[in-house]
């Protein structure tokens, strides 16, 4: 965006209580602390120049994320001389500050360029060849036009001089998700990719693996986004995942010898260190589980003047210092943020991700490890194969044992004890099983030895129908109306997703009728949604038909990679009939 329209955009706000658990204090000063990653020189100053913007435009809807993605026009020392003599007050900043953006700063969308996808094609060949609905098919191929308008390329200015951009230089045209997220992230990235197989447009595809191996070679994990700032935390691991869908379509196995050492790194990453738990059940077998756990312990550079507007209720030191790596390890779950990580629902300050042994990290574990498996018996590693069939078949053990609850039939997330936040083991009770409804305890249902048992299945799906979760437009992230984005009633395109493609996969009837009303529900508001307002969105109201969801710490955005992924994931696997409406009107329930 250009500076005027940067100084216009708006963003809703959200003042938290001032009260932290005093026992998540005691616990942040005691048992705290772990690795940090340090930032660059050039997001250290572009903090200080967010820092300013505050000072003099902020307010209600200040958006402090664009200023972290500025580029230097000139290099970084002559920019902070000349920042450091912009008056400090009055209306005499605010000239001073926009004279030397205007001078010494480009906008973020000079650091990638727009790019038409070598493989895109307006008609596809077999395109979703179960959609009979003419209105249906073409509402899907407007969707699939919007891939042209998310195809950016890395500026050559980028690749010529990095240290002047917070952008990550990649070798590959990406597909970005839309609005202010300019910059590839991990976790969309997969169901941009599963959109992009229905769309037949596999070198996108492709390339954009070839981007994310490139940053496991470079820092050793696959980082939040392709930004300087997010160096210091990863996302929800679905790299296998992308590269055994693409595999399943092209036999390219070049991409699977090129992807399973980069994979073997990733599984290291979050097995190891800060991200490895061991907890031994009441029989005295040792679990090893993984956390989200974020290197960094200081505002993060994109919600700087949040991060510190939050961290104001609590006491300086070392409370604050926790809060800081609570919301970098709460965005490095792609959860941010929920009620789900919260002591206090209605208290941000609360968050204690790092204590939390999430359902939904250790499946996409377990499914990494049963891809690698896949991919190594592909390309004939007998060796790397067996090695992490015995890792899958611990894990699965581990899942069963410390996350799943027979009587609820449900995954819970497991959550340490304050007091035993510094330990290396853990002593499992039940009694630290999260037993709240969010939508992650049924994500297991997404992984091969969780929907394979015909008899469970159907428990779990009793247990999902009945859970509140479900609604009229979809599934709910949570039970909870917080405010926060990632609860109730915002619905999200990824959760949507797995939980139906787990039922569908599963051998139970049952499952698959509830598969198929969650796929169409979803799929309805979509479209009401899309014919409302031109755009597909980030999220949804999954109580209004077309309504898009709200909350959070940004204004909601459109484009929407994960989004417009999703609904031609769907319309591939379940189709649309003829005789189906698209309308809302038509409310189609699952029969037990």
């Amino acid at each position: 965006m250009n500076f005027q329209s940067l100084l216009a955009s708006s963003l809703r706000r959200f003042h938290f209580s001032s009260a932290v658990a005093s026992e998540r204090t005691a616990a942040a000063c005691t048992g705290g602390g772990g690795p940090v990653v340090p930032t660059t020189p050039l997001v250290a100053f572009l903090e200080r120049v967010q820092a300013a913007a505050l000072q003099a435009y902020g307010g209600d809807g200040f958006d402090p994320k664009p200023y972290v993605d500025l580029s230097l026009k000139q290099n970084l020392s002559a920019a902070v001389e000349a920042f450091e003599k912009i008056p400090k007050s009055g209306a005499a900043e605010a000239e001073g500050l926009a004279a030397f953006l205007a001078e010494y700063t480009s906008d973020a969308e000079a650091d990638l360029v727009h790019v038409d996808p070598a493989d895109f094609v307006d008609r596809p060949t077999n395109f979703l060849p179960k959609v009979e609905s003419p209105a249906v098919r073409a509402w899907a191929l407007e969707v699939h036009q919007l891939w042209k308008n998310l195809s950016r390329k890395v500026s050559g200015q980028v690749i010529e001089k990095p240290d002047l951009h917070t952008l990550l230089p990649l070798p590959n045209p990406v597909i970005i998700p839309g609005s202010r997220f300019t910059e590839v992230y991990y976790w969309d990235s997969y169901w941009i990719i599963r959109g992009l197989l229905a769309s037949k447009m596999y070198e996108t595809a492709k390339g954009m693996v070839y981007n994310l191996i490139s940053l496991i070679h470079k820092y050793g994990y696959v980082l939040n986004g392709a930004r300087a700032y997010y160096t210091n935390r990863s996302q929800p691991p679905l790299l296998s995942s992308m590269v055994v869908d693409i595999y399943d379509s092209t036999q390219d196995k070049e991409l699977v010898i090129a992807s399973l050492p980069a994979l073997l790194k990733e599984h290291h990453f979050w097995n190891s260190g800060i991200h490895k738990v061991t907890i031994v059940d009441s029989e005295g077998s040792a679990h090893t589980l993984s956390r989200y756990f974020a290197m960094w312990d200081q505002p993060r550079p994109e919600s700087s003047s949040t991060d510190k507007e939050t961290a104001s209720k609590l006491a300086k030191g070392c409370a604050r210092t926790q809060l800081y790596r609570e919301l970098a390890s709460t965005a490095e779950s792609g959860w941010d943020f929920s009620t789900r990580w919260m002591r206090n629902e209605s208290d941000l300050t609360t968050l204690a991700t790092t204590l939390v042994i999430p359902v939904d990290l250790n499946a996409f574990i377990l499914k990494m490890e049963l891809d690698i498996i896949s991919l190594a018996t592909a390309i004939g590693d007998g060796d790397v194969a067996e090695r992490f069939r015995k890792k899958s078949e611990a894990r699965v053990k581990a899942i069963n044992s410390v996350l799943w609850n027979a009587e609820k039939q449900q995954w819970f997330d497991y959550w340490l004890s304050d007091s035993d936040a510094s330990k290396e083991v853990h002593q499992f009770s039940i009694s630290r099983q999260n037993q709240k409804t969010f939508a992650s305890n049924f994500i297991p249902l997404w992984i091969q030895p969780f929907n394979s048992d015909i008899k469970t299945v159907d428990k779990v799906v009793e247990s999902l129908l009945s859970s509140g979760l479900v609604c009229a437009y979809g599934i709910s992230t949570s039970l909870t109306n917080s405010s926060q984005q990632w609860d109730y009633p915002n619905g999200w395109a990824p959760l949507q997703h797995m939980i139906a493609e787990g039922l569908r996969k599963s051998g139970s009837e049952q499952a698959h009728r509830a598969a198929e009303d969650i796929a169409v529900k979803w799929i309805r508001t979509n479209y009401a949604a899309y014919k409302e307002t031109g755009a597909m969105h980030e999220k949804y109201d999954v109580e209004k038909c077309g309504g898009h969801g709200g909350g959070g710490e940004y204004a909601p955005q459109t484009g929407f990679g994960w989004s417009n992924g999703v609904v031609l994931a769907f319309l591939e696997e379940f189709g649309w009939p003829n005789d189906r409406n698209i309308e809302c009107s038509e409310s189609r329930q699952v029969k037990l």
